[in-house]
C-alpha cells in the first residue's frame, strides 16, 4: 500500500523525498445501534480495512486534499485561514472539519499540507469511512506537527473528531465510531458506555466462526438520511419520561423501568424509537456477558432481536437490509446476522461457520440480486487495532 501511495502522491502533487504514510481503521459495531447517541452501551471492534494516507508538509498557508476514492473531483484545495464547508469540496469537508476543531481547540497547525487518502473501506457503507478519515487526518496532524501525546490522547481524538461531524459537518453522531476506530486494539471488541466513556477490552474469540460484512450498496448520506430525525425523536421521549423519572438519558433505564412509565411518552412513534434504544442497551450488556461465558450461540439470538427491533420499532432498515438478514437467517452455519451503522442502506454484519462462509456469500448474493435487482458484495473481515504509522 505504501507503493502505490507515494506513487500516487508523486504523480498528483510531484516527487518528495518527505512523505509521511499513516492508517485508521474502519469499524463494525457487532451489538448496540443507535444507543451511542442515547447514553447507552456499544460494542464495536475496530477492521484491518480502513483509510490510508500519503502527507507531506508545506512552508505555506495551503491545503490540499486528494482521494483515490473520488480521483474524478481532483484535488481539493483549501488553505488553515479559511476552513469552510463547503458543499462542493465534497468528501474533503471532513478532513477539513477536523482541522478547524483541532485549531479552533488551541493545537498548533503552523502550515499547510499536501494529502493523498485511500481507502478500503466501502463508501457510505456503514463501516465508517468518514469516521476513519476523521480520526486518521487528527492523527496525522498531531504526528507531523509534533502534539504532545499527553495534549491529544486518542480518547480525545475521538471526541474532537466527534465534535467536528457534529458542528462542522452537521451530522449529530453518536461518539462511538470514532471512539472504536481510535481506540481500536486487534483482537478484541470494545464494550463502551456512552454516558460516561468507561470502557473494557473484550475477546473476541469465535472459534470456528468468521465475521462477514454483506454491503448492500445502496448509498446513503447520514446528514440527509432521517438519522437527525430519529435523535430528535428520542429526546422528545426522553423529556417526557424526565417528568417521571429523574434520568439524563434513555440509556439508564432497564425494560422494566421503562415499561413501567412508556405511557407517559403519548405519542407512539416516539414510544417505540425510545423502547429500542432502552431494550438495544439491555441487549449489548447481555451480549457481552455470552461472549465472556464462550456462549456464540447466544449472543447471535441477540443480533438477530436487535435487528428485528431496528427494523420494527426504530425503522431504519429498508428492503436492502432486511433482505440480507433475512435471507442470512435461512442459511446453513450462520450463528447471527443484523443490520449495522446507522441504516438506511449500508452494511449488514453476520457471525458464519468458517465452513458455511463460501455458500453463505454465494446463496445470500444470489437471493439479493434477483429481489433487489443489483449485486451485494461481501467481506470476511478480521478485528484490527487503532490508527498507526505505517
Amino acid at each position: 500500500m505504501k507503493q502505490m501511495l507515494q506513487k500516487e502522491f508523486e504523480r498528483v502533487y510531484g516527487v518528495s523525498e518527505e512523505i509521511q504514510f499513516f492508517f485508521a481503521p474502519g469499524r463494525v459495531n457487532l451489538i448496540g445501534e443507535h444507543t451511542d447517541y442515547n447514553g447507552g452501551h456499544v460494542f464495536p471492534c475496530a477492521l484491518t480495512i480502513g483509510t490510508y494516507a500519503a502527507v507531506k508538509r508545506r512552508e505555506d498557508q495551503k491545503l490540499r486534499f486528494y482521494s483515490m476514492n473520488f480521483s474524478q473531483l481532483g484535488i481539493i484545495e483549501s488553505s488553515i485561514d479559511k476552513l469552510l464547508n463547503i458543499k462542493e469540496d465534497d468528501w474533503a469537508n471532513y478532513p477539513k472539519g477536523v482541522l478547524k476543531t483541532l485549531i479552533d481547540e488551541g493545537f498548533s497547525v503552523t502550515s499547510g499540507f499536501d494529502v493523498v487518502y485511500c481507502g478500503n473501506i466501502p463508501n457510505s457503507s456503514g463501516l465508517s469511512s468518514s469516521a476513519s478519515i476523521e480520526v486518521l487526518t487528527a492523527y496525522f496532524v498531531s504526528k507531523i506537527f509534533d502534539f504532545s501525546s499527553k495534549s491529544l490522547d486518542m480518547i480525545t481524538t475521538a471526541k474532537l473528531c466527534q465534535k467536528a461531524e457534529n458542528e462542522f459537518i452537521g451530522v449529530n453522531c453518536g461518539i462511538m465510531d470514532q471512539f472504536a476506530i481510535a481506540m481500536g486494539k486487534k483482537d478484541h471488541a470494545i464494550f463502551l458506555d456512552t454516558f460516561d466513556l468507561s470502557y473494557e477490552y473484550a475477546p473476541i474469540r469465535l472459534n470456528d466462526a468468521k465475521i462477514v460484512i454483506a454491503c448492500s450498496n445502496k448509498k446513503r448520506g447520514l446528514g440527509d438520511s432521517k438519522y437527525n430525525e430519529r435523535r430528535s425523536e428520542c429526546e422528545a421521549a426522553l423529556k417526557k419520561l424526565k417528568t417521571v423519572r429523574n434520568i439524563t438519558s434513555l440509556g439508564e433505564l432497564t425494560i422494566e423501568e421503562f415499561e413501567t412509565v412508556k405511557d407517559v411518552i403519548q405519542d407512539e412513534v416516539k414510544c417505540r424509537r425510545a423502547k429500542h434504544a432502552v431494550y438495544e442497551n439491555q441487549r449489548t450488556i447481555q451480549a457481552v456477558e455470552a461472549l465472556k461465558k464462550n456462549d456464540i450461540k447466544q449472543f447471535g439470538k441477540l443480533m438477530n432481536e436487535s435487528h428485528q427491533s431496528l427494523r420494527d420499532d426504530y425503522e431504519v432498515t429498508g428492503i436492502e437490509l432486511d433482505t440480507l438478514v433475512e435471507t442470512a437467517w435461512n442459511q446453513s452455519g450462520v450463528i447471527g446476522s443484523r443490520m449495522t451503522g446507522a441504516g438506511f442502506g449500508g452494511c449488514t454484519v453476520s457471525i458464519v461457520k468458517s465452513d458455511c462462509v463460501e455458500e453463505f456469500i454465494k446463496q445470500v448474493g444470489i437471493v439479493y440480486k434477483e429481489k433487489i435487482g443489483y449485486e451485494a458484495n461481501f467481506y470476511v473481515v478480521e478485528v484490527g487495532g487503532g490508527p498507526c504509522n505505517l
